[in-house]
């Protein structure tokens, strides 16, 4: 008879570990121990500092309180992306959370503004029918209203936050909870022989840490899904040639803008992240097309204020495990693969991998059809995020630069491919299934804002009452307006709510 999981061991901290401990200690409470070995020798990443609305649930399951995570995170409210010189260079477009919209007929909005556009009907582009996008553009913020009558019902935010702060918070968290921290620097795994599983690892000091089952969250190297199971790597350099980035804090320019910044460069892109107390700047670039030195020299070019601290390298590969569950070890974030930071969806892989394993939460068996299941979702998941950031690069009207070039030329995933056919084609947006996370409305402000303009539309649409149409655009464009008009802006807005740490 198959027994329970009565003991977990988290390998590495950082943002992956932390989050992976709160849950599974939230969840399992006194029926399995959950316990986390870290080295303070072995630096983190730690560049994750923007997220995506699912976070907001992720720290509702662990029952954090909001305005404490924010003050000790240093966080900001984040209702979208803005996207500078990708498509043509000199034109900016945004990418706003929550949807376009609503729809006045058919529930499908792309629709029915091409209608309306075909017939010169309409001439605001599609950010006015955003709630996130106009508020965005107007630097204020607020908390989603669950009340669906109300305007504020489309008002969806993430966080920007200091990522190390929000490790060490988590720590706190579970520490007082009763997750066991312990620190080493691991040397050796220890696989049972009969099997292949691994049965513990071994502390530089001598140490010996045994458990049921081991997540591993030690990032690039994946120490034990890499370096004990072998499970292998699938590389999608070929269509995200992107391997090199700096990092850098800057000094904090006073408004914070309520989203992110993503400017495209010669050979690759920089981030820019407002937080309370400084501003997080990264470029990310493709070393076959820009050195080293140039690209950090168009970081610190491009800062709004002072350099904190030196700039830091990173360096990868994207790509990803091809099992991320093996055995009885479950990598989480980096140990699992990596998706350039381009659409914030770091952390929200670490959560979904978090979800995944509560939902396939095993016991002393180990299913193979259970791993199997696990494995393919999220191999699905994850290959739908990376079809989303491919988009930026092949959809570009760019030219000016040998990188440029080549990614509007490089050959993309037929997945990827049929979706911009059919968006070109008629306009036509859909969702591959429940475990897609991008929407319609996200896919929608991409291709759109980056210049894939459809050729024709479904001409159903063309069959609607167009007087009632366009009234209800403009009652919606209006709507928007006015809700805007009354939100306070996004500083102000924090310090009412006790959300602004004490400077």
């Amino acid at each position: 008879m198959a027994e329970p999981i009565k003991s977990i061991l988290i390998v590495g901290g950082g943002t992956a570990g932390w989050m992976a401990a709160a849950a599974l200690n939230r969840s399992l409470g006194p029926h399995c121990k959950v316990s986390l070995v870290e080295s303070d020798d072995i630096g983190i990443v730690g560049v994750g500092e923007a997220t995506v609305p699912p976070i907001r649930d992720f720290n509702a399951l662990i029952d954090l309180d909001e305005a404490e995570f924010m003050r000790e995170t240093q966080a900001t409210l984040k209702l979208g992306i803005e996207f500078v010189d990708w498509g043509i260079k000199g034109k900016t477009y945004l990418h706003p959370f929550g949807t376009f919209g609503p729809g006045p007929t058919l529930a499908e909005f792309q629709q029915s503004f091409l209608a309306l556009r075909a017939r010169d009907r309409i001439a605001d582009d599609i950010e006015a029918y955003s709630l996130c996008a106009q508020a965005m553009k107007a630097g204020r913020a607020g908390l989603r209203d669950p009340y669906p009558r109300s305007p504020l019902s489309a008002l969806f935010t993430a966080y920007h936050f200091d990522a190390g702060l929000y490790a060490r918070y988590l720590r706190k968290v579970c520490e007082g909870r009763g997750v066991e921290r312990l620190e080493g620097e691991i040397v050796e795994v220890v696989q049972r022989p009969d099997d292949g599983f691994v049965d513990r690892v071994r502390l530089k000091d001598g140490r010996e840490l045994t458990a049921d089952l081991f997540i591993d969250c030690t990032g690039f190297r994946g120490l034990l899904i890499e370096g004990a199971l072998k499970t292998g790597f699938e590389d999608w350099s070929h269509w995200l040639p992107m391997n090199r980035a700096w990092a850098v804090p800057c000094e904090r320019v006073a408004p914070t803008t309520p989203f992110t910044r993503s400017t495209a460069r010669d050979a690759g892109w920089q981030w820019r992240i407002a937080l309370q107390h400084r501003t997080g700047n990264g470029h990310v670039y493709c070393s076959d097309y820009m050195d080293e030195e140039a690209a950090r020299q168009v970081l610190l070019d491009n800062l709004d204020g002072p350099a904190l601290a030196e700039p830091r390298p990173l360096r990868f590969t994207t790509g990803r495990r091809k099992a991320f569950w093996a055995k009885n070890v479950v990598a989480l974030g980096l140990s699992s693969g990596f998706i350039e930071p381009l659409e914030s969806t770091s952390i929200h892989m670490v959560q979904s991998g978090i979800y995944r394993l509560l939902q396939h939460f095993p016991d002393s068996r180990f299913s193979p059809v259970n791993i199997e299941a696990y494995n393919r979702r999220l191999g699905a998941e994850v290959e739908l995020i990376r079809d989303f950031v491919i988009l930026h690069y092949h959809a570009t009207q760019r030219d000016d630069t040998p990188f440029w070039r080549h990614v509007a030329a490089m050959p993309i995933p037929d997945t990827l491919r049929q979706r911009v056919e059919a968006f070109r084609d008629r306009g036509l947006l859909y969702q591959s299934g429940a475990d897609e996370y991008f929407s319609q409305g996200s896919w929608l402000a991409v291709m759109y804002g980056q210049g894939v303009v459809p050729v024709g539309r479904n001409p159903l649409y063309d069959f609607q009452a167009l007087d009632q149409v366009q009234a209800g655009f403009g009652q919606i464009a209006k709507g928007w307006r006015d809700t805007v008009a009354r939100m306070p802006m996004h500083d102000d807005f924090l310090k009412a709510r006790g959300m602004w740490a004490a400077t």
